[in-house]
This record gives structure tokens, sequence and C-alpha cells, in this order.
């Protein structure tokens, strides 16, 4: 398994940054298609030491906030790697330094503030911004009696991005998933529910109003219709069915719930000029009906083909993995975040056909605020079509 990343990179959170030459902006360091990362780990307190190995006994899982990307690597050390802003000098490719703390954290939340990390017994936040000899909080995790359960959750309730770290939830919810949005969280139950409440200012929370909810509210127009996986971007989210369908609720502005956007529509007029002849889907007829907020969820066909089987959302971006393996993405790409080689936005899922080119199945995909990270198998299809075998890179 190979991790990939595109979008924005200013603090060379996807690959270290040359310096920039006069006239050049961070801007210039954004990355729009898919490029490999190599998660080498470095101690910045010594010579840099390569002190694990990214490769197919090492499950790696990326964690990401909007200056700097960590690396969980799960063998028998565990530990947290970083890379971006206030990390140190990376190398040209892999990651500025380990974690010291986090070894044996089973899983990781990273903000711009805290970094948070989970243990089998306990749960510490550390503060990003001050050279801590002990963790800022922490909190023992007691026995967990109750379905498993995915960090950010923990027993009894789950751990926020800032102070105060710990929130109680009724157990009576039996949650299994938690995805927090800017200002809002999405709650996923053992049987298949949805919970949601924070604000309401743009949808995100899918009860048909732009009213805030103080307390976890059931969205009832998925009642019925068990979902497997959640989603929140940051005024937007998104959930899939047990069946592979695609709900999504939430701001349009930039497209990222997947409906036509007004406002991405005018941006794509304005840049194709007014010059030439254009066709009528060049213009806006009065027949055209476009989403700005989108207060209850919305089946999103990503593709009539197959299911979805993983999501993730940026702060305004979507991204999408199918049972096939490809991978679609929608929304925001003014940093190359849709991984389509370009910084243009869209209101429709396409297929990033790197992966496909490069004869790549996407297994998993996480979008930072303003990128997206992607790991791929490489597949091998000639050799056995009928049973898909994959091969590790």
């Amino acid at each position: 398994m190979n991790w990939f990343g595109f979008g924005f990179n200013g603090f060379g959170q996807i690959r270290a940054n040359e310096k920039l030459a006069d006239g050049e902006s961070a801007l210039d360091a954004n990355v729009t298609y898919p490029i490999s990362i190599d998660i080498v780990c470095r101690n910045l307190e010594e010579e840099p030491v390569q002190i694990c190995q990214h490769n197919s006994s090492v499950d790696t899982q990326i964690r990401t906030s909007w200056s700097r990307r960590a690396a969980l690597h799960s063998n028998s050390d565990g530990r947290l790697c970083l890379a971006g802003f206030g990390v140190g000098t990376p190398s040209q490719r892999g990651c500025g330094g380990c974690v010291e703390e986090s070894r044996g954290c089973q899983d990781a939340h990273i903000s711009e503030g805290y970094l948070a990390l989970s243990f089998t017994d306990r749960v510490e936040c550390w503060n990003s911004e001050r050279n801590e000899k002990k963790p800022g909080w922490s909190m023992a995790i007691p026995d967990n009696n109750g379905p498993s359960l995915a960090f950010p959750l923990v027993p009894g309730g789950y751990i926020a991005s800032k102070p105060p770290f710990y929130h109680p939830l009724s157990p009576q919810l039996l949650a299994v998933s938690l995805a927090l949005g800017t200002e809002h969280a999405v709650l996923l139950t053992a049987s298949g529910d949805i919970y949601t409440w924070g604000s309401g200012s743009h949808g995100q929370l899918g009860h048909g109003d732009l009213n805030p909810q103080e307390e976890p509210r059931a969205m009832e127009a998925l009642m019925g219709m068990p979902m497997s996986t959640v989603a929140a971007g940051g005024w937007h989210s998104v959930c899939t069915s047990a069946g592979g369908d695609l709900y999504v609720w939430g701001w349009n502005e930039s497209g990222q719930v997947g409906l036509p956007s007004r406002a991405l529509r005018g941006e794509q007029q304005k840049s194709q000029g007014t010059g030439g002849a254009s066709t009528c889907k060049d213009q806006e007829s009065s027949d055209d009906v476009f989403i700005s907020i989108q207060a209850f969820p919305a089946l999103v066909d990503v593709t009539q083909s197959c299911e979805v089987s993983k999501i993730s959302c940026g702060s305004r971006h979507t991204a999408a993995v199918t049972s096939t393996g490809d991978l679609y993405t929608w929304g925001w790409g003014e940093y190359g975040q849709l991984g389509q080689g370009t910084v243009n936005s869209s209101d429709e899922p396409r297929r990033v056909e790197f992966f496909k080119d490069q004869g790549l199945r996407v297994v998993d995909v996480v979008c930072g605020p303003w990128n997206t990270f992607v790991s791929a198998i490489k597949e091998d299809p000639s050799l056995h079509p009928d049973t898909n075998i994959l091969y590790p890179l």
C-alpha cells in the first residue's frame, strides 16, 4: 500500500518545498496531481536517522489539519510522525519527525492547536504550540462494554479538538463513529441511525432548517435506512448507506455537496470569457435549478455502475472511493485538492484518472481542509482478470 497526496502544500505537508524564488508565493508549491508520499520517520533531536520503514508489514493511517500531516504507524511500536508547519525541515520525501510521546498510541486527532493521542488505557492532549514535557490534559479510558468505537469517540463520550476536550454522550445512543466539522458533529449509531448537532447555519445538520441543535438529534429523513459511514466537512455532511448509496447535505457554494452551484457556474462563465460561440450548457437558462444550501439529505449518484465504500470531506470539497477502487472528487479545487491537474472547482463528481492510468486500486481517502490523501494498491488484472488479486506496491 502506498499513500499519495495533492492539494494545499504551503507548509510542506505533502512534499518538502524548495526555497521559493523571487516572485513566487506559497501557492506555487501546491500539488494538482497525486504524488507518492514515502512515509519515512526521522528523529528531530538527533541526526536524521530512519527509525521505521513504510512497508507491507506496517499499516499507516493519515490524519490531517490545515497546516500539518500526521502519519500513524501501527507496527508493534506504533507511533505518530508529523510533516508540515512547526515540525522542522522534512526530508525531500518523508516526514519531519516522530512524536516520541506517541509510542504505543492507537489513533490520533490533529488540529492547529492540539494533538490528541488515543492509547488503550488513556487519552492525552498536547499543545502543538508549546514544547511541553507532559500532556496539557489527559483522561483514563474506562473499559468499553459496548460496540467498538472509532476515535474521537471514547467510552461515555468523545474528544473535541479544543478545550474542553471531553464531551459526554448518552449511552442510549450506542455511538460507533463520529465526524466533527467546523461547527457541527455527525454521529453514527450501531443500528445505522444518524444524529447531528451544533451549528445549522448552512443546513449541515440535515433537519430541513438552519437552526442550531445543542443536543444530538436524529435525522428523521434517513430513519429506516441503515447507514454505514459518516463524514463532515467545514459546513457540509456526507453519509453512505449499507447498500453503498451516497447522501449529502449542507453548504454547496463550491459544489461540495455535488449539486448544481450558481456561484460555481458563475465563476466558470467568467473564466471562459464572453468571446466566441457558447453552447447551451455554457448558458444559464430560466429552467436551471441551483442549490446554495441543501438542508435535507439528497441522494447523489457518483457513478451508476458501483457502490461507494469510503468517503471523506475537506473544508469545501468531498472525495469518495467506489467498490471498484476508483476515486471521485468534487467541490472546491483552488489548491488542486481535487487531483484533476487543475485548480478548477466542480459541482459534479469526477473520477481522478491518475490512479486508473497507473493501474492502482484506491482503498482509502482522507481529506484535509484544503488537500487530499489517498492510499492505493497495485492491481494486475492482466494476470488475474477474474479474481482481481491485489499486489502491494
